[in-house]
């Protein structure tokens, strides 16, 4: 059983007289919605196509304040739940979306988010944060519907555009709506940050939310993400994490160290790996070289057997890229580093990466090479400029202040590589290098990503392998890549995707509780389909 329309007379009994008064606003124009939401079919468009981008189809999705559900059905959840205050509005959610679950509930009372059993992978707050009378006192609420994995995605109109909104609803361009607070993007994270919420992307979308024979989307998607102009965006996107420390966690460990022509360094990686963890393993993977490594590599494996726990991969594929995949996939522990064979960046800092992510700091780490001063010859001075150049570009592209996108060292939890490599899809095979597959995949995911300092030594053996002209070009292209795929975007791809989110709860007493007396509502799907790899 669930709200029907002839249910739509229940109502909850709200203490606010503003909530009164929004509640008889909104239900008062349920037809209205509907009707607006078609004129304006572009900026709908626009919104559900980012928030698709933003939380990939096939996880387990919570929405406060859904409305009819229309944002929660173009997530295409494994398991959706929406919960709005409006009993007509819920009862019509229910008829539309029945493979959807609809609360009725004030999401600012405690009851109402106690009886939702969770954890939820993405919790939606979409334009209705502006209506919340205690935000952070709301959001930490949240808290218990959160694993450390989930995030918080909530969207919200520019306080810069409120005199245009304004003046559009008194022309007849845009439906009336009731008072709700334009509140700036600071003052947002602010409040988050109270509520022990950690942002960790803000995004901002639509310059001209409006068709007009294809020109807005074109602005929309090209122009419109652009530094400095999307500062004057109408849409604002935060993502944020539940901020959670593990002081007492304790993980292993799978050191990758990608080797071709590396053969006077692969004993000393051995001689020189520190202990740490609370296990660890340690994969060559060897490039097809020409000076004896793949020896060396297995050498050294039999030579250590009694110490260390060796694993010596031979290459299919050419580039680090490829070594990295073959090498991760392999991989066993808990945490994945990699370790250039180079040992340019000393393996003696590899435990200070591990503590970053076992403590729950980050999620993804990727050292720098550009803090400390450098030995002599460690980085030629056309390189240095150059990866100034590209931080700062590739800063921009991730939300994250990046740089060294090339330091080979990089740590990040196994499952959520093992999300990272299902989803792949979505930047294809593009990547040579093997660092931008990692860190644009940890961007798209919305992994935290902190940058650790390193002093970088000087080889002591053999040449870089890196061509500053061929690599620059190839830096460039990978710059123009990661615009379209993470700023420019266009269709997202709506196919359902494995995941390693839990299986939805049973239907339990608290999801039958009832919400308005003798109006019971009907428990969540187990399934919309299942998953497809």
């Amino acid at each position: 059983m669930y709200l029907r329309q002839s249910d739509s007379a229940a109502s909850l009994h709200l203490e606010s007289k503003r909530k009164r008064d929004l509640l008889e606003h909104y239900e008062a124009n349920v037809d209205e919605i509907d009707r607006w939401r078609k004129i304006n079919a572009a900026y709908h468009e626009d919104d559900n196509k980012f928030m698709r981008f933003l939380i990939p189809p096939g996880k387990r999705v919570l929405e406060l304040g859904c409305g009819h559900g229309d944002l929660l059905a173009a997530l295409k959840p494994s398991y959706g739940v929406g919960v709005d205050f409006g009993a007509a509005t819920v009862a019509t959610a229910n008829a539309r979306r029945p493979d959807l679950g609809f609360v009725l509930g004030d999401v600012e009372d405690p009851a109402t988010l106690a009886a939702i059993e969770g954890p939820f992978d993405y919790i939606v707050v979409a334009d209705t944060i502006g209506m919340f009378e205690d935000i952070d006192g709301t959001l930490r609420l949240i808290h218990k519907l959160c694993a450390p994995s989930t995030r918080i995605v909530i969207a919200y109109y520019s306080h810069l555009w409120e005199p245009i909104l304004k003046t559009a609803e008194a022309i007849g361009l845009r439906r009336m709506q009731p008072k709700i607070n334009y509140i700036a993007t600071t003052d947002f994270c602010n409040l988050m940050d109270l509520a022990d919420f950690e942002v960790i992307r803000a995004e901002q979308r639509q310059l001209l939310p409006q068709h007009w024979f294809g020109l807005g989307p074109l602005i929309n998607r090209y122009v419109a993400p652009l530094p400095g102009i999307r500062q004057l965006c109408l849409r604002t996107y935060l993502v944020g994490r539940p901020l959670r420390l593990f002081p007492d966690r304790k993980l292993s460990a799978s050191i990758l160290i990608p080797c071709r022509n590396e053969r006077g360094n692969i004993e000393n990686a051995i001689l020189r790996m520190p202990r740490f963890g609370s296990a660890q393993e340690i994969l060559f993977v060897e490039g097809n070289s020409s000076d004896g490594t793949l020896e060396e590599c297995e050498r050294v494996r039999n030579a250590y057997r009694d110490s260390w726990d060796i694993t010596v991969l031979k290459q299919d594929g050419q580039g680090k890229g490829d070594a990295v995949r073959k090498g991760f996939a392999a991989a066993r522990h808990d945490v994945l580093m990699i370790l250039d064979a180079d040992l340019t960046m000393p393996p003696e800092a590899l435990p200070k990466y591990h503590a970053i992510i076992e403590s729950g700091k980050a999620e993804f780490v990727n050292g720098t090479r550009l803090v400390y001063p450098m030995e002599d010859e460690a980085m030629r001075p056309l390189n240095f400029l150059a990866n100034r150049l590209f931080a700062y570009l590739f800063s921009y592209l991730v939300n994250t202040r990046l740089t060294d996108t090339l330091c080979g060292t990089k740590a990040l939890l196994r499952k959520d590589y093992e999300i990272l490599a299902r989803e792949r899809d979505y930047f294809g095979n593009f990547d040579p290098f093997g660092d931008f597959d990692l860190i644009f995949g940890a961007a798209k995911q919305n992994l935290k990503i902190i940058e650790t300092p390193i002093h970088y030594k000087a080889r002591t053996f053999g040449e870089t392998q890196i061509s500053r002209f061929r690599d620059g070009w190839l830096l460039l292209k990978m710059v123009w890549f990661a615009y379209r795929k993470l700023k420019a975007i266009g269709v997202v791809n709506a196919g359902l995707t494995c995941r390693a989110s839990a299986s939805p709860p049973a239907r339990t007493a608290a999801w039958r509780r009832s919400w308005v007396p003798s109006v019971p509502l009907r428990a969540p799907p187990a399934r919309r389909r299942p998953c497809t790899g």
